[in-house]
This record gives structure tokens, C-alpha cells and sequence, in this order.
């Protein structure tokens, strides 16, 4: 018996509607995002914010996402012509009453941001399902960032200030307290806010750091007293400034001094904080790069000075592929993350996978070669326990026996440029080698004009040479790079090169790793540091420093 009851058709149809998050972007590292402020992302179909906002969260949106960029709208920008967009409620409304996931990006937290509190009730008047997702406020994040500890041990008060909105009232109460007070507010306008605070009760030589920025690797922070910060700026040539506006985070009382700051500015203090590092690498082969150059303070930027491209005749490669299958071959060896690449591709393209490698003895040149071998389900039998490269391997390669080793061939997927110093080495060890052009390497584009115009001009704080073609490639498509860039070199055949080309190598790494030669750059920046720090200068970037000043090269 069939049950009764309704059928689906007599239930109204639901409209579709989407939904709105209310995202916390924090002060400016995108690493300061919540796990749930990821996945928030990954799933949106519209992203809502300021275009500083949507630049911190844009990279965990999947491709595609569409943006709106909101405007700030004041007078001196409507004066400028700047164009009215609608304002966010109305944009946030469109999308989700149109069934799509919207995320309405703010800095800092949602819960403090006026705006957002405001386009919660539109949402809620007009039955639109939302959510909250907290994230650091500004307030919290960059003081802790430019070390400056809120609360200690004993519990001090935490006054939190915004200069826009205080009425006198409020500045009367923080004045007349001992509470640290966190004031939100801008460049220009900080002497302003330490007026009201003196005025207030607070003593003139109160402590108080301001720190622009914050969070970021542009971050930037003074110490000065509420007496002498308008002079402290002034000399810093700080201001008067166009860029005044800036916001800024200005923490008074006695966490804000100078002799904890020495102690505690862990972020500021990075060997390589802000250095805009040139990698002449492609984003695939500069990920690990990069992310380590990040974990010293840098700014990594990355031009490919190489294209690869497949074989002009494809038939070789065809073949060798083929013989691995049938057990042509003892081993294979790759040399390269490119090499590995282009088995795959082929592997791929005949709807083979990593079983075809069982029986066969596999090396990798090096850790990353190794690391894109395991991304595609080989372990390596032999990678160099020394020196990475062709020299390294051979080292390690064993030789030939007719007892032990069935088969005497050994496959070989290479560039059409690779040197011949590995053929050699295996064919003396009794080994027969099919050496196979799996790809070509090809001169880059050249980077966009403001790219080249950095590098000549100064730009760059430094840039990593990870062996001789990319010097020769980067000065061919870009230009030499200025004489204030520090350059910094794989090993002793890649120096030469870089000499050859008229450059002044400052940095050699100890080791023909790439990881090595980021280590080596972090050494030279932590003396240059110290060495500014010891003889009572400002620390500054190389980038910052007048041409014509020569350095000495380093290892470590």
C-alpha cells in the first residue's frame, strides 16, 4: 500500500536566495584570515570590499569570482571626479536576492566596522540569511605586530580610541586615566589626537608608538612621547605628506616604550623585512622560494626568464616512454622538475600513471626534483647525498654489473640545452643512455615595462641568480639589474656569469641549493642590520641607499 499524504506539488515553490557573509579581513596579512574566513571565500560567487580589503582575501576566491570594488567617498575625492559607486547595501542586496553566495569583506573585525553593523539590519529587514565571521581587528593586530604588548602581568586598563567619532567626553575619560589607550586615526591627524590627550590630563612625555601599515611588510612605526610626536614625524620627513590620510594605529602609555620596543618588534626586525626580492623564476618553480622568502620579511616577486616548450619532433620521446613500459631500461634519471613534468604530461597522454615505473630504478638530481616525483607517486631510488647536480649524482650513481643489473640502459628526459657532463659520466660507469630531448627551454617574454623599469632603475632590493641562464636570460629580456640591488648567487659558475655581465656579486651561496641561497641572503641582511644598528644609522633597504657604494661579498 502506498503511503498518502501531500505531494511536492502542493508545496509553494521556494525562491531562491543566497546568502551574505560578513568577513573580517584583518589589518593586512592575509595570513591573519580564519580558517572560516577561507572556506567563506572558496565557496563565493560575488566578493564586496574596498580594493586594499579585496586584495588581502582575493587569493583564496576561486577563479573567476566576481568583484565589486566600493569607492570611499568624501569631498575632496568628489571634488577629484572620483565616481560615486552604489553603496554597498545595495550592491550586497543584488547579489544575494539574485541566489548567490556574497561575501562583504571589511577590514579588521565586522563587529567594529559601523558600516557593516549597519548592512547586517538592511539584510535582516529584508529576510536575507547572513552570517558573521570575526576577524583580528586593527586595533589588536598591529600593535601586536609592531610589539607592543597591550596588557602585562599586572592587568593595566585598555582604553580603545577612534579619533574620527570621540567626543569630548570620551577623550576627558582616557585622558584622565592611567589605561593604555589604542587610538585608531590617521597620519596627519596623530599630533592632533595627542593634543586632546594632554589637554586631557595625560603628561607630555607619555610614551606612545604609531605604527603605519601594520601587519604588512610596508609597516612602519615611531616612538616618540605625546609631547614630541608632531616634531618626531616632522624630522622623519614623514609629513607633511599627500599620503597623510593613511590610517595608523598610535598605542599611548608606558607598553608603548622605546626600550621594550628594542626587545619585542619581532616583525619589523625580520632579516629581509620589506625587501622587494627579484626571483627570475616561474610561480611553479618559485613556490617554496618564495614562501621562504616571505618567512624573512620579503616581498617576493617573480619573473620567468625561461619558456618551456614541448620537442620539435615528439617521435623521441614517444619511443623512450614506449621502452619504459616494455622494460627497455634499468633506470631513469631526472634532472630537472621540468623533466618530470613532461614524463608526466606524456604518461598522461597515454593513460598511464606512476605504476608504469614498477622494476624500474628512478634518481632525482635534487630535494625538488624528488618532492615532484613524489607528487606523482614515484620514490626516488637515488638522489644525491651531496652536491645537487649532474656532478653530485654521478658521485652516488653505482656502475654497471652484468651480475646484478639485467638490463644496462638508462633513460634520460632532458632539455635540449643540458650539458653533457652526466651522458659522460654514466657511459664511463658501463652504462648505455638514451639522452632524450623532452623539452625545450626558450627565452621568456620580456616582464611588463614597470618590472623592467624597477630593475634597472633600482627597484629591486635584490635578486636570486639560480644559475647562469637565468643571468644571462634576465639581463637579455630586462635589462642589467641597478648597482644598488644586492645579487646573490647560486654558486661559483653562476657568479662568474653574473661578473662577466657587469655585475658586483654581494651574496654566494655555501651550497647549489636553492633554499641554501635564500639562507645566505637572510645572513647578509640580518649584518647588514646590525652593522647599520651598531654605528647609530637608520635601517634602511638597499633599494633606499644612494648608488655607487660597493659591498663585500658574503657566504655563510
Amino acid at each position: 500500500m502506498s503511503p498518502t499524504g501531500p505531494a511536492a506539488s502542493d508545496f509553494p515553490a521556494l525562491s531562491p536566495r543566497g546568502q551574505v557573509t560578513f568577513l573580517g579581513a584583518g589589518p593586512g596579512d592575509p595570513g591573519l584570515l580564519t580558517l572560516r574566513a577561507v572556506e567563506a571565500l572558496a565557496s563565493a560567487d560575488v566578493l564586496v570590499g574596498e580594493p586594499d580589503v579585496l586584495d588581502v582575501v582575493r587569493g583564496h576566491a576561486r577563479a573567476g569570482v566576481s568583484t565589486s570594488e566600493l569607492t570611499v567617498v568624501d569631498v575632496s575625492s568628489t571634488a577629484a571626479g572620483v565616481p560615486v559607486l552604489r553603496d554597498a547595501a545595495n550592491l550586497v542586496m543584488e547579489a544575494a536576492k539574485g541566489g548567490r553566495r556574497v561575501v562583504r569583506a571589511v577590514a579588521g573585525d565586522p563587529g567594529l566596522d559601523g558600516d557593516a553593523g549597519a548592512e547586517m539590519l538592511a539584510c535582516a529587514a529584508a529576510g536575507v540569511p547572513f552570517e558573521v565571521v570575526p576577524g583580528v581587528a586593527n586595533a589588536v593586530g598591529v600593535p601586536a605586530y609592531a610589539g607592543v604588548p597591550l596588557r602585562d602581568a599586572q592587568g593595566a586598563d585598555v582604553r580603545f580610541v577612534d579619533a574620527r567619532t570621540a567626543s569630548d567626553r570620551c577623550w576627558s575619560e582616557v585622558g584622565a586615566s592611567d589605561a593604555t589607550a589604542v587610538v585608531s586615526t590617521t597620519l596627519d591627524s596623530v599630533a592632533a589626537a595627542a593634543g586632546e590627550l594632554v589637554s586631557a590630563g595625560r603628561k607630555p612625555d607619555t610614551p606612545l608608538t604609531v605604527t603605519i601599515a601594520g601587519t604588512t611588510t610596508r609597516q612602519r612605526t615611531w616612538t616618540a612621547t605625546l609631547g614630541t610626536i608632531a616634531q618626531t614625524l616632522k624630522q622623519a620627513k614623514v609629513l607633511p605628506s599627500p599620503e597623510g590620510h593613511r590610517p595608523v594605529i598610535a598605542v599611548v602609555g608606558e607598553r608603548s616604550a622605546a626600550a621594550q620596543r628594542d626587545q619585542l618588534a619581532w616583525f619589523e626586525s625580520k632579516p629581509l623585512f620589506g625587501w622587494k626580492v627579484l626571483v627570475p623564476r616561474t610561480k611553479e618553480q618559485a613556490a617554496s622560494l618564495s614562501d621562504q622568502l616571505r618567512s624573512y620579511g620579503a616581498v617576493p616577486h617573480e619573473v620567468p626568464t625561461i619558456a618551456v616548450e614541448p620537442p620539435r619532433t615528439p617521435q623521441q620521446m614517444e619511443r623512450a616512454v614506449k621502452g619504459l613500459v616494455t622494460g627497455r631500461y634499468e633506470w631513469i634519471a631526472f634532472t630537472s622538475v621540468n623533466a618530470v613534468k613532461a614524463v608526466r604530461e606524456k604518461f598522461e597522454e597515454y593513460g598511464l600513471d606512476a605504476r608504469a615505473f614498477a622494476g624500474i630504478k628512478v634518481a632525482a638530481v635534487g630535494e625538488q626534483t624528488a618532492a615532484a616525483l613524489v607528487d606523482f607517486g614515484v620514490k626516488p631510488d637515488l638522489v644525491p647525498s651531496g652536491e645537487q647536480s649532474a656532478a653530485g649524482l654521478l658521485e652516488d650513481w653505482p656502475p654497471y654489473d652484468p651480475v646484478f643489473d639485467p638490463i644496462d640502459r638508462v633513460f634520460l628526459p632532458r632539455a635540449d640545452i643540458a650539458t653533457e657532463t652526466l651522458v659522460a659520466g654514466l657511459i664511463e660507469l658501463g652504462w648505455e643512455v638514451d639522452d632524450v630531448t623532452a623539452y625545450r627551454t626558450v627565452r621568456a617574454s620580456p616582464p611588463p615595462a614597470d618590472t623592467r623599469e624597477a630593475i634597472k632603475g633600482g627597484g629591486f632590493d635584490a635578486v636570486l641568480f639560480t644559475s647562469s641562464s637565468t643571468v644571462r636570460n634576465l639581463v637579455g629580456i630586462a635589462g642589467k639589474p641597478h648597482n644598488v640591488t644586492v645579487i646573490a648567487c647560486i654558486g661559483p659558475a653562476t657568479a662568474k656569469t653574473a661578473e662577466e655581465h657587469g655585475l658586483r656579486v654581494d651574496v654566494l651561496s655555501p651550497e647549489p641549493s636553492v633554499h641554501k641561497l635564500a639562507e645566505a641572503l637572510a645572513a647578509f641582511g640580518t649584518q647588514r642590520r646590525d652593522a647599520a644598528k651598531e654605528a647609530g644609522d637608520p635601517v634602511t633597504r638597499p633599494s633606499e641607499r644612494r648608488p655607487g657604494a660597493r659591498r663585500r661579498r658574503t657566504t655563510t
